[in-house]
């Protein structure tokens, strides 16, 4: 292989992102950017001193020395379509998913000094943690650590979403680009499970490197490369913000014969959160008899009806109008403390009937998932794992306890609350459950079965949202944005630990009745979404 130039310097443009006035940033900001002088960039290394881009068009590998925003040399890459980088203290190696090789090129001399065959048959990316290399497979979508001396495959998981791209090592961690879902995921290399999740600065994330506690990251569009934070102050981003309009709508009617001598129905009351928030306080049509808070702090509406006979009929709405935001946390497992403050371990780590906690079934999973883990953010994440891999979804008639849904393995959302709640509070983990009124796919549209997840406290973190129902699917992406994130599309109404005093076991609504002679009450209640111009 031949030096394509002596040193070529080629002015590119490097623009300096400014953070916003208040100086605050959080992870996945681009500090950095830098725009290319070509036009198919795809691997990133950085050698300690310059980043090593990729050119896929030209089979180029470019020498950028970042810091000036110059192309400080380039040489002629052994791939014909090279993709992954990465730099192991020495060498520079590279990988051609059309070939199904990996080289290693010495990068003064221009030489190939190294060819190994890939073990799978589309290598993307590669990276170096100091021992071994690692490939990403995006026709695979497995994640590989191999011998460098042949390629033998020495561990693998499955890759954390359709065609992952570049990877990386930082901090302990692999890092992964996902071209799909514009993401970048933080996974630990033991267990393939992803821990954390950043969002790409641009719309097809390719390469991946590690810069002293940055990222470097290569973007196929844009064909800019950016430098990005990967940890700071923030541990939350909102984002995805919408503005929304609701009414939670019950209509009652007396059937039967005699009369319900008493109807009293119960709307929860929400409340600013992270995810969410009022543009007004709640109206309520009629206006309810009054207000009250249960032993969780949760402030409910009663309403009270009396002397309805057979065909009366009563209609109770509950307007709300808001912004509701995606939401994502940062989470660092060795930043969580292990210090629960007595009042929330007082509420949040007692039983209750649906739970169940010293039940024998219960304490089994828990020993046997969990073992010797002291980390409280890995003893949540084992048992989300172990439920997500051993529960499907059904929405079957009633409630049970955790120790019965377990071992039947199926449930609906308010199920695998109860269960999850369960495993974490016998394992010393607070936790407790959100209820929610949701958006059914449009903005306009309307909701009657609702939704249920729960909510686990990590100390230096707070109050983390899990929801092991979404967070029940195939990749190892997806379920990490259900533990630690929600969607825009919820306005949480509950929040509690347990029955209520005025709510049950039940979330949004509750409702009872005093009747004489042989009278019920038919109940509907829907939630009616609107956008708000």
């Amino acid at each position: 292989m031949k030096r394509s130039g002596a040193f070529i310097f080629l002015v590119v443009s490097a623009l300096i992102l400014a953070l916003s006035s208040s100086g605050l940033s959080k992870p996945g900001d681009a500090v950095k950017t830098i725009s290319l002088p070509f036009h198919h960039p795809t691997g990133i290394a950085w050698d300690g001193k310059y980043a090593w881009i990729a050119d896929r068009g030209a089979d180029m590998f470019y020498k950028i020395d970042c810091s000036k925003g110059i192309v400080a040399d380039s040489l002629t890459s052994p791939a014909y379509s090279p993709s992954g980088l990465a730099w192991d203290g020495k060498l520079l190696w590279s990988t051609d998913p059309g070939a199904r090789k990996i080289y290693a090129t010495d990068v003064k001399n221009g030489l190939t000094v190294k060819t190994i065959d890939a073990p799978s048959p589309s290598p993307t990316g590669i990276a170096w943690d100091g021992k071994y290399l690692w490939i990403s497979d995006n026709r695979s979508d497995m994640i590989a650590k191999i011998d460098p001396e042949d390629g033998t495959t020495i561990s693998s998981f499955r890759s954390p979403a359709p065609d992952s791209r570049g990877i990386t090592f930082g901090r302990g961690y692999l890092w992964c680009a996902d071209r799909i879902r514009d993401r970048i995921y933080m996974i630990d290399p033991k267990t393939g499970i992803v821990v954390m999740i950043l969002q790409s600065p641009g719309p097809f994330i390719w390469g991946l490197a590690w810069q002293d506690g940055f990222l470097l990251n290569t973007d196929y569009e844009t064909n800019k490369a950016y430098k990005l934070i990967t940890r700071d102050d923030e541990t939350l981003t909102v984002y995805a913000t919408k503005r929304e309009q609701v009414d939670l709508v019950t209509d009652a009617v007396a059937t039967g014969n005699g009369a319900i001598k008493s109807l009293t129905v119960t709307y929860a009351v929400p409340v600013n959160r992270a995810n969410q928030k009022l543009l007004s306080e709640p109206t309520f049509t009629p206006s309810p008899k009054e207000f009250e808070k249960d032993q969780w702090g949760q402030k409910v509406a009663i309403f009270e009806f009396d002397n309805l006979k057979a065909g009366d009929k009563v209609k109770i709405t509950m307007h709300n109008e808001l912004e509701t935001s995606a939401i994502r946390y940062f989470i660092y497992p060795e930043d969580v403390g292990d210090k629960i403050p007595d009042k929330i371990a007082k509420f949040y780590l007692a039983d209750g009937m649906k739970y169940d906690i010293n039940n024998n079934y219960i304490q089994g999973i828990v020993k046997k998932v969990v073992g010797d883990e002291t980390n409280i953010y890995w003893k949540a994440r084992k048992l989300f794992q172990y439920l997500i891999a051993n529960m499907e979804y059904e929405m079957v008639g009633g409630w049970n306890t955790a120790p019965t849904v377990l071992k039947r393995g199926n449930g609906s959302c308010s199920e695998y609350s109860f269960s999850y709640i369960a495993l974490c509070r016998a394992a010393g983990i607070p936790a407790r459950y959100v209820g929610s009124l949701v958006i059914r796919g449009d903005d306009a549209s309307y909701d009657k079965d609702f939704h249920r997840w729960c909510e686990i406290y990590l100390p230096g973190y707070g109050w983390i949202p899990v929801d092991a129902n979404a967070g029940d699917r195939d990749w190892p992406g997806d379920q990490a944005a259900a533990f630690g994130g929600i969607s825009n599309r919820f306005l949480i109404t509950t929040v509690g630990g347990g029955a209520s005093k005025y709510l049950g076991w039940n979330y949004d609504l509750d409702s009872h009745w005093v009747a004489s002679g042989k009278c019920s009450v038919f109940l509907d209640s829907s939630a009616e979404w609107q956008p708000l111009d």
